[in-house]
């Protein structure tokens, strides 16, 4: 079947879901972005507060970004390789599985722990609170929900539950998005946590390029490239100069004493 008579095939909500939502979406990400950076590049940046408390930062921090940086990595294989690519490499269905539902889970659990104590350091320390603007406001509950949808629906259905396979629906959808065949019947079938989690991740994009994520694309990797610095120890003075240099001259109509 062909993509056009595909989407004739799908009914107005999952096209509207599935097929304008995620577009929609991706459309304020990219021109979001460019507006940002043309009218706020002072802004770009993670707004740290690590000088009001560093106790919490200290531990949420790390946690938060090992997870997140674990989190993705997972959705980029599991989402954007197909199974048969991993199949062809010599991983079988069974063990990827089980990687990814093991190692997720724990991304998941080390991602949620940091961003819990980043949130509850912003909501009992009045000096980040006051610092906290309209932008946090919606990016750390939009966050928190997508992160915890995510690992509910893997604990629901991939952990307690009989198993669900992900990489045959929701993986498909995502694809074909970025392909420009979308699939709306893919993830239209899918459990709903898997589907509000797909929604909430929609919504994050969208949000990105208004809130303190920008500083994702401001990593300093032009440093492991940059010149060294040389610093030059400025010369002793010499006994001769050192007094010269403290002699205040005698003023006009006065001797030196």
């Amino acid at each position: 079947m062909s993509t056009a008579s595909s989407l004739v095939a799908n009914s107005g909500p999952d096209l509207l879901l599935w097929v304008a939502f995620p577009y929609f979406c991706l459309a304020v990400f990219v021109v979001g972005h460019v507006w940002r950076y043309r009218q706020d590049q002072f802004g770009w940046t993670s707004h740290t507060t690590q000088l009001l408390e560093n106790r919490w930062l200290r531990w949420g921090s790390p946690l938060f970004h090992l997870g997140a940086f674990m989190v993705i990595a997972g959705h980029v294989v599991g989402l954007a390789v197909p199974a048969s690519w991993t199949e062809a490499a010599g991983i079988s269905e069974h063990t990827y599985h089980t990687t990814a539902v093991w190692a997720g889970s724990v991304a998941g659990v080390a991602m949620v722990t940091g961003l819990g104590m980043l949130c509850a350091r912003r909501l009992l320390t009045r000096r980040i609170r006051l610092t906290t603007d309209r932008s946090d406001k919606l990016l750390f509950p939009l966050l928190a929900a997508t992160v915890l949808l995510g690992i509910s629906a893997t604990a629901a259905h991939n952990v307690f539950g009989p198993g669900y396979d992900y990489r045959q629906t929701v993986s498909v959808w995502f694809r074909g998005i970025f392909t420009l065949q979308p699939d709306p019947a893919a993830i239209s079938g899918a459990p709903l946590l898997f589907q509000l989690h797909a929604l909430t991740a929609c919504l994050l994009f969208a949000a990105w390029p208004f809130t303190r994520l920008v500083h994702v694309w401001s990593a300093p990797v032009g440093y492991l490239a940059r010149p060294y610095i040389v610093y030059r120890r400025r010369p002793t003075p010499t006994a001769g100069s050192t007094t010269a240099l403290h002699t205040r001259p005698a003023r006009s109509g006065r001797r030196a004493a």
